[in-house]
């Protein structure tokens, strides 16, 4: 689950952007004492994803809310299916509804996207990863999807992984002096990385295994032939990991190849959400 002191911090963002100096809709239709309910209506066959979220937000905003969840997270939903009930203060319900509402959808669009490449990859032993390509400020919460729907966490950002993609070898003079300076680093502070190097060719990878020193070789934009050759000169010496042009049509064919990981930006870049509303009852 996401760090507690995170997600209290963008939901307090997001109130605040929201809300504003007050939800004057709100407060001009409904008597500030009424009570009443709602419940989250599914719309859309999907993967269900946000529904803790969504009680920290009803609850940060209004503590005597009541939240009764009947489906939780990583569930495979249908149109007619009902989430979760809210009950209580009906401002605080409708100052909640739209935050609560646009998380699930975007979190259940990429739980559903990151579902359908995961059966693809069944019975093989390669694992889907995400990537960087996330809506800024929501890193967390679109990783937390991918996670939901099956997939794993790459790297959180830039400081939790080495990466040495093709803009660092071509600034820092080649492979090998990429490499050099990366452990030259974290030798010198006292950094423990997992050190990832991308490869554009087969050249760069006997390049890459002549020098060593790293741990997984990213192959980019290979296509089927050359990647199953690449790791047959690998040779489970390092881990592999597939990226770039890789969709659900081709992925479980890039799989078959051996390749240990295949990361996917689509998971999170490229996803429609799904369609679901919160009405009240």
């Amino acid at each position: 689950m996401i760090d507690h002191q995170y997600l209290e911090q963008f939901i307090d963002h997001a109130f605040r952007e929201d809300i504003g100096d007050g939800d004057h809709t709100s407060f001009s239709c409904i008597p500030p004492l009424q009570q009443g309910r709602a419940r989250l209506l599914v719309k859309e066959e999907g993967v269900l994803a946000g529904v803790e979220i969504a009680e920290r937000i009803f609850h940060r905003l209004d503590p005597a809310l009541t939240v009764k969840v009947f489906l939780r997270d990583g569930v495979e939903v249908k149109p007619g299916d009902i989430a979760f009930t809210v009950e209580g203060n009906v401002i605080s319900i409708l100052q909640c509804e739209r935050l609560a509402l646009n998380l699930m959808q975007h979190m259940s669009g990429i739980a559903t996207q990151t579902r359908r490449y995961v059966k693809e990859l069944a019975g093989t032993s390669t694992q889907l990863l995400d990537t960087r390509k996330t809506t800024p400020g929501m890193r967390l919460l679109d990783k937390e999807a991918v996670r939901i729907g099956g997939g794993r966490n790459h790297r959180i950002g830039l400081f939790d992984m080495i990466l040495i993609k093709d803009n660092h070898i071509d600034f820092a003079g080649g492979i090998e002096k990429a490499i050099d300076r990366v452990c030259e680093y974290l030798h010198a502070h006292g950094k423990k990385l997992k050190i990832e190097i991308e490869a554009r060719s087969i050249d760069d990878i006997e390049r890459i295994l002549r020098h060593n020193k790293i741990n997984r070789i990213m192959l980019d934009n290979f296509n089927t032939e050359t990647t199953a050759q690449a790791v047959k000169i690998i040779g489970g010496r390092y881990e592999t990991e597939s990226s770039g042009n890789i969709t659900l049509a081709n992925i479980r064919e890039y799989a078959l190849c051996g390749v240990d990981f295949i990361s996917v930006g689509a998971l999170t870049h490229h996803v429609k959400s799904l369609d679901m509303s919160l009405k009240a009852f």
